[in-house]
């Protein structure tokens, strides 16, 4: 691709824009997104001063919404779509409890055995405390249910001594220790134990690898994009948030390589989101990762690659670029430009006290309206007249990244 900006769309005003959102390992239907944007949008437009409207996508085709936006006197259409595969996170999450404890123990020695964990301590322990707790708070779920069962069996005991007595009383503690462990999973809502212990296993089951049907999945996404790429738009921005910033670097490599990216086409721009790209490149067989990190930091056919977390998320690796930490930078890196959300800053001291202990909502701040808008809007990102590289364009990164190797493993798919 030309690094001409008027040939690449880089500098022109967008009116038209194609969005492709893949989100993290959910297994919630998509409408979840379309109504979150709705929600915030509304209320970002509400306190910077623009119109955003949303209306249902026509047509077969991706879960989706068109939204139209006057954002500094411009009018921008856009259409927005969901790369779903929550239908996959739903396969992989067991509905055995047996089977949970299975992943825990699998999941531990995966990432503790091979250094990772370690190493993953090095960048930012919010994340590495987040993949703790399921394994803490599952274990203590074990640890309380045995508790009650043995202290009613004791209680009980005190009746009679005689063995088919005991042998009964032995019973009311195994079905104790039943009853409670499911009330835990059926609470999980609350604690997000079962859910976060799925996730972190997901990736720890391959060692890093993607399992076949994900990459079947994935080549079906990089369809999708190739098709917008070929369309009359201004700019095609694809936004990877949490597990699907990983997703999202793999699928544009792969459109790349194979020549699916026109040099005369719309800009290529990509939006990665409280990413946790080293819970995944930070493993063994995650040589595919590497690889496409490597090749598509260096690339120009890609417009811009934006990666925005804020250390007041305790799910995401804060200002980590996932290239460096991975060790894979190569010569000539080009991307991504890592820079804070600053959550403290963006939000006002009020609103901030409302959801700093709420981590999981905060994983999903960079999708929200900000109080104290800086320079990042996810909504004029997506519906203005900009595209991502001019929105940037001589942005500096943050001066407290992370940007040094840290993985052991650094070899890379062939």
């Amino acid at each position: 691709m030309s690094n001409d900006s008027e040939q690449t769309g880089e500098a022109r005003a967008v009116k038209t824009r194609r969005v492709f959102y893949i989100p993290g390992y959910d297994p919630i239907h998509p409408r979840r997104y379309r109504e979150l944007y709705r929600k915030e949008g509304a209320a970002q437009a509400e306190i910077s001063g623009y119109e955003i409207g949303l209306k249902p996508k026509a047509g077969k085709g991706n879960y989706g919404w068109n939204v139209a936006a006057k954002i500094d006197g411009a009018e921008v259409t856009s259409q927005v779509e969901v790369l779903v595969w929550s239908d996959i996170v739903r396969e992989s999450m067991s509905n055995s409890i047996p089977a949970t404890y299975w992943q825990l123990l699998r999941t531990a020695w995966v990432y503790i055995g091979s250094g990772a964990l370690w190493r993953l301590m090095r960048l930012r322990k919010g994340p590495v405390i987040a993949a703790l707790y399921p394994v803490g708070m599952l274990i203590l779920q074990a640890l309380l249910a045995l508790m009650v069962a043995v202290v009613t069996y004791r209680l009980l005991g005190m009746l009679s001594d005689h063995w088919t007595a005991r042998a009964l009383f032995a019973g009311v503690g195994v079905g104790l220790v039943v009853m409670l462990l499911r009330w835990f999973k059926r609470k999980d809502g609350k604690f997000f134990a079962y859910y976060l212990m799925h996730d972190y296993a997901y990736s720890a089951a391959t060692r890093g690898a993607n399992p076949p049907e994900l990459e079947e999945r994935m080549a079906r996404f990089g369809d999708d994009i190739a098709a917008a790429l070929a369309e009359d738009v201004d700019e095609v921005l694809v936004v990877g948030h949490s597990s699907g910033a990983h997703l999202g670097v793999s699928v544009l490599a792969d459109l790349i390589r194979a020549g699916r990216v026109p040099e005369d086409g719309p800009a290529l721009g990509f939006l990665s989101l409280g990413q946790v790209v080293p819970m995944v490149s930070f493993l063994s067989e995650a040589t595919r990762l590497r690889a496409d990190l490597a090749y598509l930091s260096a690339r120009d056919e890609l417009a811009c690659w934006v990666d925005v977390t804020a250390p007041g998320d305790g799910c995401a690796f804060a200002l980590c670029d996932p290239v460096s930490v991975s060790g894979v930078a190569p010569e000539g890196k080009r991307w991504p430009l890592v820079f804070s959300a600053a959550f403290t800053q963006t939000l006002s001291p009020e609103r901030w006290k409302a959801l700093r202990w709420r981590f999981f909502r905060l994983h999903f701040q960079y999708l929200c309206a900000f109080d104290r808008p800086r320079d990042y809007d996810y909504f004029q990102i997506t519906a203005g007249p900009q595209t991502l590289a001019a929105r940037y364009d001589g942005r500096p990164a943050s001066k407290s990244r992370i940007d040094h190797a840290v993985s052991k493993f650094t070899s890379v798919a062939a």
